[in-house]
């Protein structure tokens, strides 16, 4: 039995609610807990929490963060969706031998990964 288990993955965000609204309305999670500075989402067996950030810097400006991947049913509805949401689509889709893959920047930087298989 393992002696750790996996919690929740945390981002920091300047407007916890609107990007709960991001990840909520653009990738179907469901939001299990929005306050100003806290939210809980779930996809699946995944836990996301987006705390407020203690300054206005969350991610340098188009610098690296951490990279969320998501497997997606139809790749231009996923994009259309995010950048309708704020999301900025980050290099074009590629057209690979397993299928679409894309990089959507959220509000506050932050990089999702977007796979939909062949």
């Amino acid at each position: 039995m393992a002696t750790a288990s996996f919690r929740w993955i945390l981002q920091l965000h300047k407007d916890v609610p609107e990007a709960a609204r991001f990840y909520a309305q653009g990738l179907d999670f469901s939001v299990n807990v929005v306050t100003l500075r806290w939210a809980e989402l779930q996809s699946g067996p995944l836990k996301l929490a987006l705390m407020q950030s203690p300054s206005d810097h969350v991610v340098s400006e188009k610098g690296y963060s951490s990279l969320l991947s998501f497997t997606v049913t139809d790749i231009n509805t996923s994009i259309s969706k995010l950048m309708e949401l704020g999301g900025e689509l980050d290099g074009s889709i590629k057209y690979e031998v397993h299928g679409k893959v894309a990089s959507v920047r959220c509000l506050d930087g932050h990089v999702l990964g977007l796979y939909e298989p062949s």
